[in-house]
């Protein structure tokens, strides 16, 4: 599914994210940038080694930041490890969840990024609400996309049906809105 954001296009695909032809990937991350489980790990084990070790040497990423390293292995120039918070039913839970998408999208402008590919961020084992987290996601980067033509293509992947559902809702709804236009 494609939407038109401005000049540029957020999609919506199922499929492996570190199988993406896109010039940066993003890794759902922790604050240490350590190996995890889910995508932070399908992303470690796709890069190679080399990765651990760069962010190693990056040493730490506060939550709602972001922070780029090389793709080494992957079809990806770059992996640009944006971390997500973990859901406590604060207020603050939201703002976080958006400074992440949009320090992500940020950083990869300053790096020439103009195609990028992101999973559902803090929605695994950091247990954000799947519908909360996929309306602020795509009402992130939809405005973003809108208002800068560095990034011209911002790609959601899902390994499953029921995120992939939850984000087209989303989208949907945003649609509704007027931020976004089918194409």
């Amino acid at each position: 599914m494609q939407y038109q954001c401005g000049a540029n296009l957020l999609e919506l695909v199922s499929g492996d994210i570190c199988d993406q032809r896109v010039d940066a990937i993003v890794n759902a991350a922790n604050e240490s940038l350590a190996v995890g489980g889910g995508v932070c790990g399908a992303i470690h084990y796709a890069a190679g080694s080399e990765l651990a070790v760069a962010c190693h040497a990056i040493g730490s990423c506060p939550t709602g930041e972001a922070r780029i390293t090389p793709g080494f292995k992957l079809k990806a120039k770059y992996v640009i490890h944006a971390v997500g918070p973990r859901w406590h039913s604060r207020a603050g839970d939201a703002e976080l969840l958006e400074s992440t998408y949009r320090s992500a999208l940020t950083v990869a402008s300053e790096n020439g990024v103009s195609t990028i590919a992101f999973p559902s961020i803090s929605t695994g084992i950091f247990a954000y609400p799947l519908d909360e987290a996929a309306t602020i996601a795509i009402r992130t980067v939809a405005r973003f996309l809108e208002s800068q033509s560095q990034i011209t293509l911002a790609r959601f992947v899902f390994l499953n049906e029921e995120t992939f559902t939850a984000y087209r809702y989303a989208a949907r709804r945003q649609l509704a809105s007027a931020s976004l236009s089918a194409k």
